[in-house]
């Protein structure tokens, strides 16, 4: 693993005691020191996109969510809370979905919001020739009707458990007309007015920062706590703690995972981590390419890999050992599956042997540098080594992450070692990368009738005894065809100084702040 000068200072001085450490810090453009009613967090990726429609960057889903809402939200554990709709009703045979819509809401440009721009909103992204990138989440909507302007129904052309969740965090209202209204790129680049949320835009300036202020006539009652939020791009990890050491940003997202435990016991700092059980730390496989077309090639490099090292000495426990999609706590887990994909060398080697790729391979294996979510640098190296036993050539190739997801969405890999993020909804991952319709299908190629059948079979049950059993054999699949290589369950951890209040860690990675405030000194 290559260490820069700066984070091995950073290292030692974790060793020796993080409390006393002072590092300079000098970003490019503003400085966003510590002032009243100001607050200032850092995460590691540059916003491409704020059209929540379009976001696939979990850092920059933060400052989606600030500036639009969805009809329902999820709090800090993965549980839905009410938001645009304070209530709603799922129809006996779990087709329609019924939502009595919040009252006295306004977007940014004070413009009421209605039942109109639920209708809006979801018909703008379900039309083919807007190519939103989230569209293939809701195209099981059959139609979206207005009773009354503060009802809004959506009946679906099948059942779908995820409905619900999904709108959560892939979604966003914008008011009737706005689409038409504003250039193509207003949404993506300059939001001003266009939600209903807690924070409006203000600027941005690339790979530097995105500046969001209070929005004074938001409905919540008292919220949010704060005049101004500044996301500070800081893509570097070290660079990251070294910022809010500073008190040049007062929360901090992914940090180092070699010393966060003492880090976060530092005084004047505060720390939590909180497990994400259903986003997976993995290696994407793209079957439709050599080596990995053989599924006994995928499994002997699955075999290969020792889980409990990569995570225990690799990640410093910030992701917890999985050869399933799941989290070994995780009621959704199959033992027995996934103890069929344990590290066992002997196993690899015979799995090796079987495959067409017997007398060796070699392939390119993307990753994200700088880090994103996690570094899985020192990964990628244990990898390459470990697969070396096996006679199978590993190049690394880091990329960024911008750089790297438009590699793998395209099919243009053959192997990409990265952090998926998930809701709470258990087949959300494996719909996206194994369903040939989906948006992340190239990024696996994999087809399998028996699999989507049993992913359709668990969207119409909602009890979780009825729904286990489904999971359990769609894991049996997953075991015996080794379409991606799980390595883990990810677990959020984040870092803050101690005047913050009220501030929770996510399961779900993007930062919640609109409830955070700074306690007067």
């Amino acid at each position: 693993m290559t260490f820069s000068n700066r984070r091995r200072q950073l290292l030692r001085a974790g060793a020796a005691g993080i409390a006393g450490l002072s590092l300079p810090l000098a970003f490019e453009g503003r400085v966003f020191a510590a002032q009243a009613g100001v607050l200032s967090v850092a995460i590691p990726s540059n916003p491409q996109t704020l059209d929540p429609i379009n976001q696939p960057n979990h850092d920059v889903m933060a400052i989606n969510q600030l500036i639009f809402e969805n009809l329902v939200g999820v709090d800090a554990r993965g549980q839905r809370v009410p938001q645009l709709a304070r209530a709603w009703t799922i129809s006996p045979d779990k087709l329609t979905y019924t939502f009595d819509l919040q009252r006295g809401v306004n977007f940014q440009n004070g413009q009421p919001f209605t039942s109109a721009d639920v209708k809006y909103s979801f018909d703008y992204v379900l039309n083919p020739a807007n190519k939103a990138f989230r569209r293939p989440f809701w195209t099981v909507i059959d139609s979206v009707s207005t009773p009354d302007a503060n009802t809004a129904v959506i009946r679906l052309k099948r059942p779908y458990r995820p409905l619900l969740d999904y709108m959560s965090k892939y979604m966003g209202i914008f008011p009737v007309g706005s689409r038409e209204q504003h250039p193509a790129d207003y949404f993506k680049q300059t939001p001003i007015g266009v939600g209903t949320g807690p924070a409006i835009f203000v600027q941005s300036k690339a790979n530097d920062f995105v500046e969001l202020k209070r929005n004074p006539a938001y409905w919540g009652k008292g919220e949010p706590h704060w005049d101004k939020v500044v996301f500070r791009i800081i893509p570097e990890e070290s660079s990251r703690l070294a910022s809010l050491m500073s008190d040049q940003t007062q929360i901090i997202s992914a940090p180092p995972a070699q010393t966060f435990a003492q880090i976060r016991t530092s005084a004047g700092l505060a720390g939590d981590s909180r497990p994400s059980p259903t986003s997976p730390l993995m290696i994407c496989l793209n079957n439709r390419k050599a080596p990995f077309d053989d599924p006994a090639f995928r499994r002997a490099v699955s075999l290969v890999l020792d889980r409990g090292k990569i995570c225990r000495d690799l990640c410093y426990g910030a992701v917890k050992a999985s050869s399933m999609p799941f989290a070994p706590e995780s009621p959704w887990y199959d033992a027995s599956s996934a103890g069929s994909l344990a590290f066992n060398l002997d196993q690899a080697r015979a799995a090796l042997k079987s495959s067409k790729y017997a007398s060796g391979a070699s392939f390119d294996l993307l990753y994200v540098q700088p880090a994103y979510l996690i570094d899985t640098s020192s990964t990628a190296l244990f990898i390459q080594a470990q697969l070396a036993s096996l006679g199978v050539r590993v190049n690394l190739r880091p990329l960024d992450f911008g750089q790297m997801i438009s590699q793998v969405l395209v099919g243009n890999h053959a192997a990409a070692l990265t952090g998926f993020i998930a809701p709470p909804e258990p087949t959300y991952l494996l719909n996206a990368l194994f369903r040939p319709t989906e948006s992340l299908w190239k990024a696996s190629g994999y087809e399998s009738a028996e699999l989507l059948k049993l992913i359709d079979d668990s969207y119409l049950v909602d009890d979780p005894a009825a729904l286990k059993p489904i999971l359990a054999k769609l894991q049996q699949v997953l075991a015996r065809d080794c379409p991606a290589v799980w390595i883990g369950a990810l677990e959020v951890q984040n870092l803050w100084r101690s005047n913050v209040k009220d501030f929770q860690v996510n399961a779900g990675f993007s930062l919640k702040l609109d409830n955070v405030y700074l306690a007067k000194a």
